[in-house]
């Protein structure tokens, strides 16, 4: 019986002091009645940095043929789509997750299907010129299995001469 006790004292003393190494440990203070010790403990030495985890690089990249599209000046009521041409420049399918505008004046179209490697895909932004006289630049957030990226539609919208038909509203400008 008492060597079965000092084998689990034993045991829990030992486990108590790698326990203690691999915590960063807080000054213990100590009280008499005439004065305060304050003992410090040392944490055990750090990871190496080889053992630390690292992110690793994607495996999957985008590289767009140009991320702003200008339209430059356009009439009001106008139809403005610009294409955004990308290629998957990684190693593995790139699959386009989600394609935000920064605004609900811009409506972005996209395919669902994986990009293979080497392949380009098609980002289309959509921009509505009616009731929307003024300079504009707008930001579409694509995010995707390689990451997130930014793109830029920008433009003047002038406003159409009255009693006019819009200038060309079956004309699509792009990139």
């Amino acid at each position: 019986m008492k060597k079965t006790f000092l084998a689990l004292t034993l045991v829990a003393f030992a486990g108590s002091a790698v326990f203690a190494q691999t915590k960063k440990l807080k000054p213990v203070q100590k009280a008499t009645a005439t004065e305060t010790k304050v003992t410090t403990v040392a944490p055990a030495a750090a990871t190496p940095a080889a053992a630390q985890a690292t992110p690793a690089a994607p495996t999957t990249t985008i590289k767009f043929k140009t991320e702003t599209h200008d339209f430059g000046t356009l009439q009001e009521g106008d139809a403005a789509e610009a294409e955004f041409v990308f290629t998957n420049t990684g190693k593995e399918p790139l699959i386009i997750q989600n394609v935000h505008p920064s605004c609900g004046c811009t409506t972005p179209f996209w395919s669902k299907d994986p990009v293979a490697p080497g392949k380009t895909g098609i980002i289309k932004a959509s921009y509505g010129t009616t009731g929307r006289v003024a300079p504009f630049n707008k930001s579409i957030t694509v995010t995707s299995t390689a990451g997130t990226n930014v793109i830029y539609i920008k433009g003047v919208v002038e406003k159409a001469p009255e009693g006019s038909a819009p200038a060309n509203t079956s004309m699509i400008k792009t990139n």
